[in-house]
């Protein structure tokens, strides 16, 4: 089946779960992975869902604009109800602050941790104080970081009960593979029933096939607890990623189409609230 008819054969209801808005303008934070390198509105996603026929999406705060959630805001509140969110928060915000964010449309909280010299203390009561807010209001913490420091977080976002989502197959350690540690304990997670991976950004997994990662994920948890997303507009992988090939590989990767729909419709509508 061509590229073109996958896209034509995405069910109604479809959502890409992780995708962003920048301004290449606006003030960035020091510590940061990445940087914009052009503005991408809300218009341009929307032009990109309805080209290729999904219904629903969910903006990804990224790592370099800190705490501000601005234009992730605006871009939800102007989308008619066709957009979620996760927002980057201070661990010290307020429950009446993110009981807002939770009204405007924000999903989840993300922890963007990836690529940091040093990562904050998940144990710590401010960081627990945050999980528990989480649970409390329904929202998901989802995490970015590298596979092999998963077990001790993971342990740490649990014991608040909040629901946890996982970025871009868990980054698992490229050398190991399914066998990493980190990789392991998210499998763990998985078939415990409170955590869902994105497949996602392949091309961030250090060049491993991730065929074997969808596998597993699919034995240790079936489409329940999967969801797809593009990534757009990849950032720093702008010129060599099309939204035609994040499709494609869903297909690759899941070729039952009954499974393809629960990722793609059933799991990610429930679990990002559309």
């Amino acid at each position: 089946m061509s590229v073109q008819g996958r896209e034509n054969r995405l069910p109604p209801g479809a959502v890409d779960t992780h995708a962003h808005v920048m301004r290449s303008d606006a003030e960035l934070v020091a510590e940061r992975h990445s940087a914009p390198t052009r503005d991408v509105t809300l218009d341009d996603f929307v032009q990109v869902l309805d080209n290729h026929k999904v219904s629903f999406g969910v903006l990804t705060a990224p790592s370099f604009y800190g705490t501000d959630n601005t234009l992730l805001l605006d871009a939800i509140a102007r989308s008619e109800g066709r957009l979620r969110g996760t927002v980057i928060v201070d661990p010290s915000i307020s429950a009446d602050a993110l009981s807002r964010m939770r009204a405007a449309g924000v999903s989840g909280i993300r922890l963007n941790w990836i690529r940091r010299k040093a990562i904050p203390d998940t144990s710590s009561p401010e960081y627990q104080h945050l999980f528990g807010l989480a649970s409390d209001l329904g929202l998901h913490v989802e995490l970015f970081i590298e596979g092999d420091l998963l077990p001790l977080i993971l342990r740490d976002i649990a014991r608040s009960k909040a629901k946890i989502v996982i970025d871009h197959f868990g980054c698992p350690n490229p050398d190991k593979g399914v066998n990493s540690p980190g990789f392991t304990c998210l499998l763990d997670a998985v078939s415990a029933g409170n955590t869902w991976v994105k497949l996602s950004a392949p091309y961030r997994c250090g060049g491993a096939d991730p065929q074997g990662y969808v596998d597993a994920l699919l034995a240790a948890g079936g489409g329940e607890r999967l969801v797809w997303a593009s990534d757009w507009p990849w950032v720093s992988h702008e010129n060599t990623v099309t939204y035609a090939q994040c499709i494609d590989l869903l297909w690759q990767w899941v070729p039952d189409s009954r499974i393809r729909h629960r990722i793609l419709v059933d799991t990610a509508q429930q679990l990002f609230g559309f």
